[in-house]
């Protein structure tokens, strides 16, 4: 049909004219919204981003609200056509219905949600956007340090496989530091030197975390967790070295610079003891 003769219908201009309107007001609330959370005086950053994203998808609903009220009727006369063509729409988008359905186990579940650590297959990184298709992470990469590369994965991903929340526990986790040791030499003394650098580490916030885990305890429905530093042995594959596992707990931001501080004790004592040894 010519366009012309389209605009010529009084309900074909009404509705386009109505839809023009509703996109034009959306767009708008968007725009006064994002304009007031940045006026906003907002300590957290996490906090400010999570508004710019509500701020968006309620906009980005409104719209599309307003244009299915709009072309109801028209929508309804062409339901027959619809159920004709679902399987096929179906089969054609899979993958877009997948991303849909994780974003509403996402939702549903709290799984996670705008500035959590979380790991996704082999993606890991802190969420900085979370949309209807895709969720966007900053990516961590070794040592819990940002790489500054953002890494979009698909919402599907989220039916498939696990998803690792690191910032479950709010203010403490349970960290874990591995150093490898060869089994012909003194593993012991190295036990003892790596647990000393741990408690090192954490004396100052231990107290915290050992409240912090008793009350998640409770809240949860969980036997008590003991959060005192503890260093556990591992085989591993390759002949003549075992791990040492030392577990401490750890302030859910810091954990990088706990892991580096308690790597730069353990190796000064180590030294230490060595340089005693060649004395005597």
């Amino acid at each position: 049909m010519d366009p012309t003769e389209l605009w010529n219908d009084p309900l074909v201009r009404r509705n386009l004219i109505a839809s023009a309107l509703v996109v034009a007001t959306a767009l708008g609330l968007r725009t006064i919204a994002r304009q007031a959370i940045n006026r906003a005086q907002v300590d957290s950053e996490q906090l400010r981003l999570r508004w710019m994203v509500v701020a968006r998808n309620t906009s980005l609903g409104v719209g599309l609200l307003g244009l299915v009220f709009i072309w109801g009727s028209q929508i309804q006369s062409f339901a027959i056509s619809v159920v004709a063509l679902s399987a096929a729409f179906v089969l054609a988008t899979k993958e877009l219905i997948l991303c849909i359905s994780g974003s509403v186990l996402r939702a549903g579940s709290g799984a996670f949600s705008i500035g959590d650590r979380i790991e996704i297959g082999a993606v890991r990184g802190d969420v900085i956007d979370i949309s209807l298709l895709a969720t966007t992470l900053l990516e961590v990469g070794q040592g819990h340090q940002r790489t500054g590369r953002s890494v979009t994965v698909p919402n599907s991903l989220l039916l498939s496989g696990p998803v690792v929340n690191e910032t479950f526990m709010d203010e403490y986790v349970l960290h874990i530091v591995k150093v490898p040791v060869n089994q012909d030499e003194d593993w012991e003394r190295a036990e003892q030197a790596l647990l000393e650098a741990g408690r090192e580490a954490c004396a100052k916030y231990l107290e915290a975390a050992r409240r912090f885990m008793g009350q998640q305890s409770k809240r949860h429905g969980l036997p008590h967790t003991t959060v005192d530093p503890r260093v556990h042995l591992a085989m591993t594959d390759k002949q003549g070295e075992l791990h040492l596992l030392l577990r401490v707990p750890a302030p859910v931001l810091e954990r990088s610079r706990i892991d580096q501080a308690i790597l730069r004790s353990y190796l000064k004592n180590v030294r230490a003891e060595r340089a005693i040894e060649s004395a005597d």
